[in-house]
């Protein structure tokens, strides 16, 4: 895993923030599979907390490092460079 990503995979994972690594994806992903993934990602189309899927804290964190998460299906989200 490159460096910015491992910084910010430590960084959520200190947060509280559901991630994880998988041989299949070049950085790693957040679940929303967890009890309080609710807090972080959510998929659910009219269930919008922060008017998007992903709460304005993670997206900040990820975004210092030069990151963003997308949907990757409804129990995922992997984490990408900007």
């Amino acid at each position: 895993m490159k460096k910015k990503f491992l910084n910010a995979y430590n960084e959520l994972k200190n947060a509280g923030v559901p991630v994880y690594t998988r041989e299949d994806i070049k950085g790693f992903g957040i679940t929303s599979e967890e009890a309080n993934s609710y807090k972080w990602v959510n998929y659910w189309e009219g269930y919008k907390f922060w008017g998007s899927d992903t709460n304005p804290v993670l997206d900040e964190m990820l975004c210092k490092h030069g990151l963003f998460a997308q949907c990757a299906n409804p129990g995922e989200w992997h984490v990408y460079e900007l």
